[in-house]
């Protein structure tokens, strides 16, 4: 099966080059005929798409932070970028978007296509952008409550995967609101994604009791019917979710909140415990998150699919009142191959296209966030459409020969689930942005220094700076790479709107007084 896979991609590759040659050719005439270079055409592609998980200690098997170390797997790169392997990113780009895309345009692609066709040359050191800046510590501030797993947990070298629930109890005494929960994990060499939820019975506390390891073995779910409570996910990379103002979500008295975790392959043994920081709203909140399910009882037959066939479901969900989507998430396991979620209206008229998956993959599933808040009106249909590959040409088939797949919670069995979190909608609603401004402290600031806070980041031509009362007065500057000055000031209030426009794309250092240095991007 491997080696049928293996021949059609390169085949696809082999197309792939032919047909790109005028592009290559347009490319060269745009350059003036200037060969393309690492520092000044590739090192950016990789600084934006690749080094977030590319780099030491975290999940990518190799780093990807110098030319030496990109230059040494450039035909690896090239190919896993040429077929959409790599940056890993399943959504379909021009159907919907979400926020943290991770998607190469045409012309990145054919660059690191011809820095490599070129046999990848270095070029000047002074051309690079400079390495980004990756905060250590939270993305987004000082968390009110963290929770952990008990201790640590061992992962084995033996080149595996690991689903691994655990179970956190919060020992809230009454129930709490709160506007994130920021996933950190431990060990970002192993920890591939993970999948948060709560439980208000106690029965993950149960299952974890029947486990002499940390936590315990699940692989589609939490192991039980818990599919009310899923409460967002984390892969590496993505921003964490902060819920606008007035919006939050609850979590009830005494309840355990649940982090399954995915654990890559990894050839020595590992450990591991994470934490998640959880953020309280600032006071209460007027809408609650709810999390909306299209499950297998809204396909009206019998979810079966046979040996040997590729099998679709449609899945419908009536959305009776107004609703503002937040994220959506549809779920299946490994022989799962395509999904398409929309929304139409009563009579048709209207679709709004909100997710397309063309190649499902198992493993790089999550919670997509939209950009903006997205009405779906009252009176619409919500459709999920799934496909299911269960023939010996499917890779991910788990059974060779195939053989009738139901559903169930193992790995042999199958899903279908979309999850959609959503509140009741307000006018005004499609102007609310779902980006969340990351904090870009060099260093940690404790909870009496916040120092300066700079939103957004990357920025365009505005940027704010959330500055502590005792920088009010002080001065800053805005430095290019080079250590040239391009912009300066003070600090006139805690809340400054500064123009930053009118400079090239790149990356800058803001220093401001001493300890709240930041780096800006800007484009």
């Amino acid at each position: 099966m491997q080696n049928k896979r293996r021949a059609f991609v390169f085949n696809f590759r082999n197309m792939k080059t032919l047909l790109s040659l005028a592009f290559l050719m347009s490319l060269c005439v745009m350059t003036g005929m200037g060969q393309v270079t690492y520092h000044a055409d590739v090192a950016p592609i990789i600084h934006n798409a690749c080094m977030e998980c590319h780099r030491s200690g975290e999940i990518g098997p190799m780093p990807f932070t110098s030319y030496e170390e990109v230059s040494a797997y450039g035909p690896f790169i090239e190919y896993v970028t040429s077929i959409g392997y790599m940056p890993p990113w399943t959504p379909d780009a021009d159907y919907s978007h979400f926020v943290g895309e991770r998607v190469l345009s045409a012309e990145e692609i054919e660059t690191i296509s011809a820095w490599v066709d070129a046999d990848m040359p270095e070029g000047d050191p002074a051309d690079n952008p400079g390495v980004p800046f990756f905060p250590e510590g939270s993305q987004i501030g000082e968390p009110d409550f963290v929770l952990s797993m008990s201790e640590p947990y061992s992962h084995s070298g033996d080149m595996t995967d690991q689903y691994q629930v655990f179970v956190m109890p919060t020992g809230f005494e009454e129930d709490i609101t709160v506007r994130a929960l920021e996933v950190r994990p431990g060990n970002g060499a192993i920890a591939h994604h993970a999948v948060l939820g709560i439980d208000i019975e106690g029965i993950a506390e149960s299952l974890d009791a029947q486990d002499p390891a940390p936590g315990y073995e699940s692989f589609g779910d939490f192991g039980f019917d818990a599919y009310q409570n899923f409460f967002g996910a984390w892969v590496p990379g993505a921003q964490t979710l902060v819920y606008p103002e007035g919006i939050g979500r609850v979590i009830p008295a005494q309840s355990d909140v649940l982090m399954q975790m995915h654990y890559g392959p990894n050839a020595v043994d590992e450990s591991d415990q994470t934490e998640i920081n959880v953020f309280l709203t600032d006071g209460p909140i007027d809408r609650e998150v709810t999390t909306g399910i299209m499950g297998p009882w809204t396909l009206g037959e019998p979810f079966l699919i046979p040996p040997n066939q590729i099998k679709t479901f449609h899945g419908t969900y009536n959305i009776p009142v107004d609703v503002s989507f937040i994220s959506i998430a549809p779920h299946s396991h490994l022989i799962g191959n395509t999904w398409e979620v929309f929304a139409t209206s009563p009579n048709n008229q209207d679709t709004i296209p909100l997710l397309s998956i063309p190649e499902w993959d198992f493993n790089w599933q999550g919670f997509f966030t939209f950009p903006y808040m997205t009405k779906v009106p009252g009176g619409y249909t919500l459709h999920g459409i799934a496909s299911y590959d269960n023939t010996s040409d499917n890779p991910s088939n788990p059974n060779d020969p195939p053989v009738l797949i139901e559903y169930g919670d193992n790995t042999g069995d199958e899903m279908f689930f979309v999850f959609f979190d959503y509140v009741l909608y307000e006018p005004g609603d499609e102007d609310i942005s779902l980006e969340t401004p990351l904090l870009t402290s060099v260093e940690p600031l404790d909870r009496e220094a916040p120092g300066v806070r700079l939103q957004p980041n990357p920025a365009s031509d505005r940027i704010q700076l959330l500055a502590h009362p005792r920088f009010i007065g002080a001065f800053w500057t805005l430095r290019d790479l080079s250590g040239r000055e391009v912009r300066s000031g003070q600090f006139k209030s805690g809340n400054d709107r500064i123009l930053i426009g009118s400079l090239p794309d790149g990356v800058y250092l803001f220093q401001g007084p001493e300890g709240t240095e930041r780096v800006v991007i800007q484009h």
